[in-house]
């Protein structure tokens, strides 16, 4: 099932990068799979993924509930997460796109999360989605 899980992560990658409101808000290469160090301002995360098998009889399929989240560190505030959050979930919620082997059955916002970093005091948006894929 990883292969489930990097193909629809690769893909919500690139949707989100041409996401031209999104990109306007947060800047342009602001998406990562892992923090950066020192970073200023919005950015978001790959978050956590659980995966599940969704097969059928005649079909291989998986179920992955993931979560991206906005971050907004030093210069930038909740509202400014909150914003783009709401772009994310207009990018993502109930798309259509294309996975490399795989065929996306559906993809929904389940959830949006506002927090502070109990360390640092930043505010966050984990924002939750389901999706479910099928193996070509």
């Amino acid at each position: 099932m990883s292969d489930a899980i990097l193909t629809l992560r690769a893909a919500v990658q690139n949707r989100l990068t041409g996401w031209a409101a999104l990109t306007a808000l947060i800047g342009p290469g602001r998406i990562y799979d892992e923090a950066p160090r020192a970073a200023r301002g919005l950015y978001v995360l790959h978050g956590e993924v659980e995966a599940r098998d969704w097969s059928t009889g005649t079909e291989r399929g998986c179920e992955q509930e993931f979560a991206l989240v906005v971050w907004a560190a030093e210069s930038a505030s909740s509202r400014q997460a909150l914003e783009a959050a709401g772009l994310i979930v207009a990018a993502l919620d109930e798309a259509e796109f294309p996975l490399e082997g795989h065929v996306l059955v559906n993809l929904r916002w389940l959830s949006s999360l506002l927090a502070r970093d109990p360390r640092k005091g930043l505010p966050f948006v984990t924002i939750r989605f389901r999706a479910v894929t099928e193996t070509l």
